[in-house]
């Protein structure tokens, strides 16, 4: 019984408070560096699903609230982290999947915004890339957005289907790749290296 973590409830009351729970911008996480308090119960599934103890976190309030404190560390684990704790939990791919796509213009000035299945809003951007990985033995391509920090989301098959619709062919480091433009930048999504 004493190496159980502690429920998630615990955790969230040592969240400095902004008043009742709703949606709220993250949180500093990397400015709070407390010891490792244990390894928590908690795992996101690669469908963005938040899970507690094997149930489903079903209020959509509470997955935004954790998802306001997670930090992904130098040691490739991701934590929930608060001015006094850091629980390790489990992620399966990214922590977020991209689930809705707006564009605005075209061309090379054309703005590509996802939402997250957390409703967490980016535009892609020099900060906020596109990337692509392929599986060596599946060759099923993943694409990511970076949401913030050094945290991505899974951009949704649907998503990436809309991706390769709008794909055009640029040169880059003396390469033909294909890709798409935001913010007036060029992103591959073919995969290469």
């Amino acid at each position: 019984m004493a190496d159980r973590p502690l429920p998630a409830q615990s955790l969230l009351d040592s969240i400095p408070q902004r008043g009742a729970l709703q949606r709220r911008d993250p949180a500093p996480v990397h400015l709070w560096n407390p010891d490792l308090s244990g390894e928590m119960d908690m795992c996101i599934t690669r469908d963005g699903t938040w899970y507690h103890e094997g149930d489903p976190i079903e209020r959509k309030a509470l997955a935004q609230l954790f998802a306001s404190i997670l930090r992904l560390d130098e040691d490739g684990r991701y934590y929930l982290v608060t001015p006094v704790e850091r629980w390790a939990i489990q992620v399966d791919d990214a922590p977020f999947v991209a689930t809705r796509l707006k564009v605005e213009g075209e061309g090379k000035q054309q703005k590509l915004m996802f939402t997250t299945n957390l409703e967490d809003e980016v535009t892609v951007n020099a900060e906020h890339g596109i990337r692509v990985t392929v599986d060596a033995e599946t060759e099923e391509p993943s694409p990511y957005v970076r949401l913030r920090g050094n945290l991505d989301a899974l951009i949704s098959r649907n998503l990436f289907y809309e991706l390769v619709e709008r794909a055009v062919e640029h040169q880059v480091n003396g390469r033909t790749r294909l890709g798409v433009w935001s913010s007036g930048e060029f992103f591959p999504i073919d995969g290469c290296e």
